[in-house]
């Protein structure tokens, strides 16, 4: 489904909520279907407290990821996981670029 106005490239099917790396890579992680503590995303992103939070924020903000607050013992912790939409947005976002990386003038 091309859209007309010359709208060809594929760039133009990549999703802004994944312009980031932090925000690709963790829904990257997250997949269809794992729930993943905050410690541990933290820790395989390897970045801070802040960038994380904010990734997160952005992506359930969105309707992408779904955040479950709960306690272990009696220590907050937060888990993670990608929601169905939000899983496909990436998929889609994953054939934009491989789209655009192949693609030739013509």
């Amino acid at each position: 489904a091309h859209r007309s106005h010359g709208m060809k490239h594929p760039r133009h099917q990549l999703d802004d909520a994944f312009i980031t790396p932090v925000r690709l890579s963790l829904l990257a992680a997250l997949g269809p279907d794992k729930e993943i503590d905050f410690a541990t995303l933290k820790e395989f992103l390897e970045v801070d407290d802040s960038v994380l939070s904010k990734a997160i924020s952005y992506l359930a903000e969105v309707g992408y990821a779904k955040v479950v607050k709960g306690t272990v013992g009696n220590r907050p912790r937060t888990w993670v996981t990608a929601t169905a939409s939000g899983y496909r947005a990436y998929q889609r976002h994953l054939v934009a670029l491989r789209a655009i990386t192949e693609a030739e003038p013509r």
